[in-house]
């Protein structure tokens, strides 16, 4: 009899415990990777006559890898020579290649320069990602590679999340044929989440190419917009393009959702106040009994260090709260006081304007 109750009791627990079992999965977003004329000659070697753009991530490539999922707005072509930056970019294909050494996993493409160097852009970003093995949507060869592609899947540890990229427009570029640039139309997003749920995800996910330029506050179509997508099932929302960092929102109505309306700048040339940094959004998807929330929700304040070494420009992202924690040792006077505004700015606006989602200092 005593065996009997045992084993009762040792299934009781067991079968407990399959149930309660808890299933996570982490995920980074980052903000406009961009590359100026100064960029693209700074990871220029003279020596080799190759281009490297390592030392760009090295300081954030510990935290991208923590991440089960990391992904970021590539916001240049890859269309090969003449490389060039603003107003029609086309950077070397060193620059993918760093960010996947950094640990990137996921660069979606449809933003306003997607069409700057026309079809040959389109195609060869596409051909280049594909060759590197590193995840990719926004932009596809043709309609059909689009209806194949066009819902990102990223799955781990039984939690299945969706991905969509969409962008307000190509600075009056037209999309060439076969090609296609998804665009901000609300009908065609609609279908692209309906379509979404055939897939049983657990999340949906949306970036968007949108808002004002240099605006850290998100405009009423943005709002407009993000509610929109939010009572037709979007979970969760990462905004680009204004090029500076706008607020950060967490609320359950029923139905959790996040949103960061932009990440603002994770590297460019653009050294003005508050253009000189951006932030990286992190979160976890917890899965139990098969309901997934949105747990460890937190930001990353990074800023671009612009400095000489050996007479050679140098290109480097920072997180700023460990360089407030190392007292901003490795910077000089000029850079120590630009940081220390870049913070103070950007704190300031969160502080006033984020919803549940605050800051993370490791």
């Amino acid at each position: 009899m005593k065996n009997l109750i045992f084993i009762f009791i040792y299934f009781i627990t067991i079968s407990l415990f399959a149930q309660q079992k808890k299933d996570s999965v982490t995920f980074l977003f980052m903000g406009d990777i961009m590359g100026h004329d100064p960029q693209i000659e700074a990871a220029y070697n003279f020596r080799t006559k190759k281009y490297n753009y390592d030392n760009v991530f090295k300081k954030v490539a510990p935290i991208i890898k923590r991440a089960d999922f990391a992904i970021a707005n590539l916001e240049v072509t890859l269309a090969g020579k003449p490389y060039k930056g603003y107003p029609q970019f086309s950077s070397p294909d060193a620059l993918a290649i760093a960010c996947k050494n950094a640990g990137i996993d996921v660069l979606v493409n449809a933003n306003n320069h997607a069409c700057d160097r026309k079809k040959i852009g389109v195609l060869r970003t596409i051909n280049v990602l594909d060759s590197l093995g590193i995840k990719h949507t926004g932009t596809f060869r043709n309609l059909v590679e689009r209806t194949q592609n066009n819902l990102l899947i990223m799955q781990k540890n039984n939690i299945k999340v969706g991905l969509l990229n969409y962008t307000y427009g190509t600075n009056g570029l037209p999309t060439p044929k076969p090609t296609i640039v998804n665009r901000i139309d609300k009908e065609k997003m609609l279908l692209d989440i309906q379509r979404s749920k055939e897939e049983r995800l657990d999340k949906l996910i949306v970036m968007l190419h949108w808002g004002k330029e240099y605006k850290s506050y998100p405009s009423e179509k943005q709002v407009a917009l993000a509610d929109f997508l939010f009572k037709n099932g979007v979970d969760i929302i990462i905004g680009s393009h204004p090029h500076v960092l706008q607020k950060m929102e967490y609320f359950n109505n029923g139905k959790e959702h996040l949103i960061a309306y932009s990440l603002g700048n994770y590297v460019s040339n653009q050294r003005a106040r508050t253009k000189d940094g951006g932030a990286m959004i992190a979160f976890t998807l917890s899965k139990t009994n098969n309901k997934t929330t949105i747990s460890n929700k937190g930001f990353y304040l990074t800023w671009v260090h612009k400095f000489k070494d050996n007479n050679k420009q140098i290109f480097q992202i920072v997180p700023c709260a460990n360089m407030e924690k190392d007292n901003y040792k490795t910077l000089d006077s000029v850079a120590k006081e630009k940081i220390k505004i870049f913070i103070k700015d950007s704190r300031k606006l969160y502080q006033k304007e984020n919803l549940n989602v605050s800051e993370i200092i490791d």
